[in-house]
């Protein structure tokens, strides 16, 4: 893994990762200069594990110009699972990293709320020497400082939180906390609910990385006929959207320039 540098990030400069479900995504990605994607299927249940052809496919669109890092969850609902489920997980980790993707992203928590330390390993492990990134399990786990101290531990990349709150701007307390904490040893990056309104507010919080879907609802129909229902499998879907992205990137850019270089944790 690439793990994080101790040095601080110059003034001005922020990380940017979009959340993406297809090529496209991607694409939108690059168009705003983002250095990664979160890849994944089902955003609407949080985010699971992206087929292999949608990997291959986004991997193929990013190139050189964005890192494709691929969500590794096999379900909806918490992230207690069982040895099955690791064992697929463990799969799907591999798979990804021989697709070409540039790193996963995991969490698994044990009966007590904390990461499963075990569970992670393997994870960890089977990812070999691509980058390895926490999700917002952190901000569910019984004790986020010292499931902070977990990850620094297993030497991860990255984690990616909002501050155990319900949107990263209400947690920004706890990201500031959560970047004086990891010292450098960790990339602290901010996500959930981000808009271009709250980016100022998100990185006055000392965070340099931020992650965000700018979506936008597309509406569905089954040959004309209007079918809504969750259980019909035919209705809205969500897709990146080129125009919100660009705003949300500009007002981080902007929000950055004017933050000391210090308060900017690790650097990428």
């Amino acid at each position: 893994m690439s793990g994080a540098t101790t040095a601080g990030s110059a003034a001005g400069a922020v990380t940017l990762e979009l959340i993406a479900q297809d090529a496209a995504a991607v694409r939108v990605a690059a168009s705003i200069g983002a250095a990664r994607v979160e890849l994944c299927q089902a955003l609407a249940l949080g985010g699971l594990t992206p087929s292999l052809g949608t990997i291959e496919a986004a991997v193929q669109t990013a190139g050189e110009l964005v890192g494709v890092h691929v969500l590794i969850r096999p379900r909806g609902g918490g992230f207690r699972y069982t040895a099955d489920e690791l064992a697929v997980m463990e799969s799907d980790v591999r798979a990804a990293v021989a697709a070409g993707a540039a790193g996963v992203v995991i969490g698994c928590l044990d009966e007590a709320g904390r990461f499963d330390l075990d569970g992670m390993r393997r994870l960890r492990d089977a990812a070999g020497g691509a980058g390895v990134a926490a999700h917002r399990a952190i901000d569910v786990s019984a004790d986020p400082l010292e499931a902070l101290d977990a990850l620094i531990e297993l030497g991860l990349d990255r984690v990616l939180t909002s501050g155990a709150a319900p949107t990263a701007l209400a947690g920004r307390d706890t990201l500031r906390a959560f970047v004086e904490r990891a010292e450098g040893r960790l990339v602290v990056m901010a996500g959930g609910g981000v808009t271009a309104a709250d980016a100022p507010g998100i990185l006055a919080s000392g965070v340099r990385d931020l992650h965000f879907s700018a979506k936008r609802t597309v509406t569905g129909d089954a040959g004309g006929v209007r079918m809504g229902s969750a259980g019909s499998g035919v209705g809205d879907y969500e897709v990146a959207d080129a125009a919100i992205a660009r705003e949300i990137a500009e007002a981080a850019r902007a929000a950055a320039s004017l933050v000391p270089a210090d308060l900017g944790g690790a650097a990428r």
